[in-house]
């Protein structure tokens, strides 16, 4: 094989909401506060998470809510929405406790993950059984 793959333990976190949600940032006006969605996102990159996404939606529901659904003139302020957020477990929950005033009420889900690392492969010295270590010493 040319390549090998690697794999490791990572987790992922759902954040559902609307994208009208605004930032909760100080005494600023609502309409000049910025979207709660691109507010995850930043604060995560200066968190160092290794990925955080904002998911629009075109139909569904979240928290019990009425289903609702993308119009085709205008985006629906409040159909549901998620921010994906992809890192250790540890940084995730270090990420939700952190931002525990943003996130408050908002339905979060998280869920397991392996994240797989392709290298260039081939037998390393470690993995090499004896007679293949014999016959590269020949």
């Amino acid at each position: 094989m040319s390549h090998k793959v690697t794999p490791s333990q990572i987790g992922m976190i759902r954040i559902y909401m609307k994208p009208s949600d605004k930032a909760t940032d100080g005494p600023r006006s609502f309409w000049t506060r910025k979207p709660l969605y691109r507010q995850l996102v930043v604060q995560a990159k200066r968190d160092g998470i290794m990925n955080a996404v904002a998911h629009h939606t075109h139909y569904g529901f979240s928290n019990h809510g009425p289903v609702m659904e993308d119009g085709a003139e205008l985006s629906n302020p409040h159909l549901t929405m998620c921010v994906e957020l992809i890192g250790q477990r540890h940084e995730l929950e270090r990420f939700c406790e952190a931002h525990g005033d943003l996130l408050g009420g908002k339905v979060i889900v998280y869920k397991h993950l392996e994240h797989w690392s392709i290298d260039p492969g081939g037998v390393r010295h470690q993995d090499a059984a004896p007679e293949e270590l014999m016959a590269k010493a020949r």
